[in-house]
């Protein structure tokens, strides 16, 4: 999946994305990078609304899931089950979040435990970054549900 494929993506499925403008810089199985300008995620500090860089984050950890499952031929719904955003300094211009897996000896089980029980756990985190500065960390469990015929 190319970088242009999941930008397009993102915006047919998840409005969100659009209305914030959220381009995918980079696409690797190891990880995700989207970025977003300030002024559609401005808040009244003109500096990036935190749900805003929420939202980046957890977009992109949600998109690095779906490109390695998609890559693997496992069809499953995506859902985040909790997540935690420690936001360390305020940014004020165009931001982005790099997602990876938080434990990347886990994948094996986690596509495991899918193709046995169709529903399978896994932690993935996000820096949020002003340039090349870490300005949050973000870190969410999401849960893939096989799909339901019908």
């Amino acid at each position: 999946m190319t970088p242009h494929d999941l930008e397009a993506y993102l915006h047919a499925h998840i409005p969100l994305s659009a209305a914030m403008q959220v381009h995918v810089d980079e696409v690797t199985d190891e990880h995700v990078r989207l970025s977003a300008p300030l002024a559609p995620n401005i808040n009244h500090r003109e500096t990036v609304f935190g749900g805003s860089a929420s939202a980046l984050s957890i977009l992109s950890a949600w998109s690095l899931l779906h490109v390695r499952l998609s890559r693997a031929g496992v069809p499953a719904r995506l859902v985040i089950q909790s997540n935690r955003m420690d936001y360390m300094r305020p940014v004020a211009g165009t931001f982005s979040a790099r997602s990876t897996l938080a434990d990347i000896g886990r994948w094996p089980d986690f596509l495991r435990m899918f193709h046995r029980r169709g529903k399978a756990r896994i932690v993935v985190a996000a820096e949020l970054l002003d340039g090349d500065d870490v300005a949050g960390r973000f870190e969410g469990e999401f849960v893939a549900l096989g799909h339901v015929a019908g």
